[in-house]
């Protein structure tokens, strides 16, 4: 089913990302983790559909996207930068395999992070964040997404890795079996993967060779 929503606010987070709000269609569900088809309400753009995550949480008065653009591309996320206060989105029901099993390891790479941010707010409301770390790939500082709310939520449970940049704080290269391992990875227990596709891959090759079962990963299908 379609649904049409107002944009409340826009804004950038950072360099690339963007922060939306808009109204909630009455009677809308979905679970932290989920997401949804969203394309723009204008001529020659209501029919290019894109999915999109949730940051919001289901019982909020609006719904909440955190979106990474590439202007590169000339797409969808280039004319997202365009929309103003009062356009409107077209979005469908909500869809999504990522929801919370319990106490684990999330691992995400860029945008990646956005169903996981939904999560955290749930568990920090529900006051059971504790138990769970998470390893966030990015290129370079500057790319963190809610680098802030994140260290505020984890501490010393947050473990940033950076491709291209060095930094004091942070372990230079991609998050792989060897930093997974060094940082004592419990594979028996959950563990929550969200990322590029060839990233979701490389680390679900690199966690199975840990010994972890395929019962415990939580992640959307490859296919």
């Amino acid at each position: 089913m379609e649904h049409r929503i107002k944009i409340k606010k826009i804004e950038h987070i950072n360099h690339n990302v963007l922060h939306l709000v808009t109204d909630k269609p009455k009677g809308y569900i979905f679970k932290p983790g989920q997401a949804t088809e969203v394309s723009i309400d204008k001529e020659n753009w209501s029919g290019k559909k894109r999915p999109f995550t949730f940051t919001s949480l289901p019982e909020h008065k609006d719904l909440e996207f955190t979106i990474k653009v590439y202007p590169s591309h000339h797409g969808v996320t280039e004319q997202l930068e365009q929309l103003q206060v009062g356009d409107h989105l077209l979005i469908g029901d909500a869809w999504g395999a990522i929801n919370y099993i319990g106490p684990g390891t999330f691992i995400a790479g860029g945008a990646g992070i956005t169903p996981f941010i939904a999560i955290f707010k749930d568990l920090l409301q529900k006051d059971a964040l504790e138990g769970n770390s998470l390893f966030f790939g990015n290129q370079k500082e500057k790319d963190i997404i809610y680098k802030n709310r994140l260290e505020a939520w984890l501490g010393d449970a947050l473990h940033i890795a950076l491709s291209e940049e060095q930094h004091e704080d942070y372990h230079k290269g991609f998050i792989d079996k060897a930093f997974l391992e060094r940082n004592k990875v419990e594979v028996s227990e959950p563990v929550y993967l969200c990322g590029p596709p060839a990233m979701m891959e490389a680390l679900q090759t690199d966690l199975y060779e840990m010994g972890m079962p395929k019962s415990v990963l939580v992640t959307e299908d490859l296919q």
